[in-house]
């Protein structure tokens, strides 16, 4: 437990309803802040799908506030970075700490305010890949500079991302590891009574092994080599893709020229309290992104207790070590995941050992509780300076 409750603006341009990693984080932190007696209001951006009103609670109890939905779109990110500075200025004795989760316009404009303001800074990077390119344009060029001077502590997920820090020109005491969350009890081990019946409900095979797949069908997502490392493998499988997004159509015509029409299973876009029950539905997890920052697809499903899976990158790599928590495969390489799947679908005494260790480790480590702990020894340390 902290030393005393702490409250807290969490900025964030995009929040759940909208789904994506970073928006999941930031509704689990919040409502885990929340539990422990924290103050947490969020600011967000309007627009479709967020609720066409300006304050709202959201389904965990957290108040956010939700800034230039009715603008029109190609002004919204301009409506929403003033937004943030004027609340900033406006609520500056309602809350001690601003923590920026997401850069942008909004980042460029409250970060001045919070130092005008003198409100301790911390700002998490949501993903691999976002400081070199924010490095890239003149607005992250000043972001970066300002985070370096004004930042209590930048955030990261990942050795990589270390790496691009050091690069930007931030001092490594500056960097502070923060893992994201999972609900371990949502995200548990499902029964056979729970498997049998989700299968039976989606009309799925309830013999058949499901390797399954959760996040944006994005080409970083490097789909295309599961399948084909599937067409390679003359197992009974069924690979499920849970999830939408710009990669879908390649998908399904690469599925049917590989003749794999009936192996594969486009879920689409799910409700997210459907997805711990396609995990405890599924048989293996896979992951061979070229691009991620901690997936939060990957630990709920080594919550739920299943094998992944994995491209070798430093996202992964530090989740599943190799033939302990996973099997680790070379990036774009059909072969070496057709060598894992074949692997893995030949033993279920494997896939139960493997399954049993990610789901251990992610109790040690990456449940929700744990890594509240870390963000109120962040915000002790943070208001200490003050």
């Amino acid at each position: 437990m902290s030393r005393s409750a702490t409250s807290l603006l969490l900025i964030c341009h995009s929040y759940p309803p909208v789904l994506g990693g970073s928006e999941i984080e930031a509704q689990r932190v919040a409502a885990g802040l929340r539990r422990r007696g924290h103050q947490v209001t969020v600011l967000c951006a309007g627009g479709d799908p967020m609720p066409p009103v300006s304050r709202w609670t959201d389904e965990f109890g957290t108040p956010v506030r939700i800034i230039g939905g009715g603008w029109p779109e190609r002004w919204r990110d301009h409506a929403f970075a003033l937004g943030v500075a004027w609340t900033l200025l406006t609520m500056r004795r309602r809350y001690q700490l601003a923590y920026f989760l997401m850069q942008g316009l909004h980042l460029a404009a409250g970060l001045p305010v919070a130092r005008f303001l003198s409100k301790p800074v911390l700002m998490k990077i949501s993903g691999s890949s976002i400081i070199t390119l924010m490095g890239q344009s003149w607005l992250g060029r000043l972001e970066l500079r300002w985070l370096r001077k004004w930042a209590h502590r930048v955030m990261i997920l990942n050795s990589g991302m270390a790496a691009e820090a050091a690069t930007a020109g931030f001092d490594q005491k500056q960097l502070f590891w923060m893992p994201n969350p999972v609900d371990v009890n949502l995200f548990a081990p499902g029964t056979l009574e729970q498997r049998t019946r989700f299968r039976h409900k989606m009309g799925l095979p309830a013999d058949v092994p499901i390797v399954a797949f959760t996040g944006r069908l994005a080409p970083e997502k490097e789909l295309l080599s599961l399948l084909g490392a599937l067409a390679r493998v003359n197992l009974p499988a069924l690979v499920v893709l849970i999830g939408d997004g710009p990669e879908r159509t390649a998908l399904e015509t690469r599925t049917a020229e590989l003749g794999l029409t009936g192996r594969v299973l486009f879920a689409g876009r799910c409700p997210p309290d459907s997805v711990q029950d396609w995990l405890k539905a599924a048989d293996i997890f896979a992951l061979l992104s070229s691009n991620e920052g901690f997936s939060c697809s990957l630990v709920e499903a080594m919550s739920c207790g299943l094998p992944s899976i994995v491209s070798g990158i430093p996202a992964n790599t530090q989740l599943i070590e190799n033939e302990v928590h996973g099997l680790v495969t070379v990036l774009r390489d059909e072969q070496s995941i057709a060598d894992a799947l074949r692997r893995l679908l030949s033993s279920e005494s494997l896939r139960r050992s493997l399954g049993a260790s990610a789901r251990q480790r992610v109790l040690e480590r990456y449940s929700l509780d744990q890594v509240v702990d870390l963000y109120e020894s962040l915000f002790d340390s943070a208001l200490l300076k003050t």
